[in-house]
């Protein structure tokens, strides 16, 4: 049963602005702010741990005796892979994530990568610096394909926004299966080489699990075409980064438009920043102007519905809830089956 104050640790990052409803919070539970570093000193009787530096792996290092009275983790961040770690998997500690904030932006994202390829926005850019005049012939992106890999809620959100303007959209995920809302067909990611070369556009979207670490591995990108577009808004980790490397100086895929990498920020003398088949963005594909707003406030809406629970279970009241033997938020909605990978 929640107290009726609970004590809330807030990690937070140097130089990175708290929630902008703290008060609000602070109304609800007592705060104590703190960094990786002071994270020791705060952990103790806290009852919830509230992330927002996103990608932190503090909790692993300080778990033990100080996280006894920890009941509820809240990660701001769709991703929960820098996370999860085995003594948490394990304990009786509920797990839940910013899943929704992200859907529409990335899916945004997603198409405005498909158009400025389509479109040769880069490449008029680049002519545009040189006061280079080039007539050029582009790409239609209505009746194009798009493989979407990752069916939860981003994936959907990309194939509902693809589909609108003209794409013809297909899902891969963990299991395969006919008649999805969104995504009509679903094809098993399992089997993923034997497909991926049917499609002009290939979207990474799929959660980092064990299961999709470096799924798009060098036979993965063999098997697409050499005209396709490659897009990860995901995890860097899902795609084999020397492989990608290789496969776009061969020729072997056309081009890759990456808001994500295996190492961020990425290296400066990374060759992908010198590539002109690759467009690059620094993890910011669901960053839209208010999106901590909309973080903040989202974790507040289940802090309230913690307190009211009435001698619940936290698993039974709040939402957004992460599978940690999975890794992700499961829903059987959209069409049946899982809804992440």
């Amino acid at each position: 049963m929640a107290t009726k104050r609970p004590t809330i640790a807030l990690l937070g990052a140097p130089g990175v602005p708290p929630p902008t409803n703290l008060d609000e919070i602070a109304d609800l539970a007592t705060i104590r702010n703190c960094t990786a570093d002071t994270l020791p000193d705060a952990l103790p009787g806290s009852e919830i741990l509230l992330v927002w530096d996103f990608f932190s792996r503090a909790l692993k290092d300080n778990w033990g005796p100080a996280t006894a009275d920890l009941r509820w983790v809240h990660v701001c961040a769709a991703g929960v892979d820098s996370l999860l770690f085995d003594d948490l998997r394990s304990a009786d500690v509920v797990v839940t994530n910013a899943a929704g904030v992200f859907d529409r932006p990335i899916a945004e994202f997603v198409l405005a990568s498909i158009l400025a390829r389509d479109k040769q926005l880069h490449l008029s850019k680049a002519l545009q610096s040189e006061r280079v005049w080039r007539h050029r012939e582009t790409v239609r992106t209505e009746g194009s394909s798009a493989l979407v890999i990752g069916t939860g809620g981003i994936g959907r959100a990309t194939a509902r926004l693809l589909s609108a303007v003209g794409l013809r959209v297909t899902g891969a995920g963990r299991t395969s299966r006919e008649s999805d809302a969104d995504f009509g067909t679903v094809l098993p990611t399992s089997d993923l080489a034997s497909f991926v070369g049917d499609f002009d556009n290939v979207v990474a979207i799929a959660p980092l699990t064990p299961q999709t670490d470096r799924m798009i591995d060098a036979t993965v990108l063999r098997a697409m075409r050499d005209d396709a577009h490659l897009i990860n808004v995901g995890r860097g980790q899902l795609v084999d980064e020397p492989a990608m490397i290789e496969a776009l100086s061969a020729g072997e895929i056309g081009a890759a438009s990456l808001d994500v990498f295996t190492d961020e920020p990425l290296d400066p003398s990374s060759p992908l920043w010198a590539m002109d088949n690759v467009a690059i963005s620094a993890h910011m594909s669901g960053d839209v102007v208010g999106w901590r707003d909309e973080l903040a406030r989202l974790f507040l809406a289940n802090l309230r519905r913690y307190l009211g629970s009435d001698g619940r279970s936290p698993s039974d009241v709040l939402e957004n809830i992460v599978d940690k033997e999975r890794g992700y938020v499961v829903s059987t909605g959209h069409g049946g089956g899982d809804s992440r990978l």
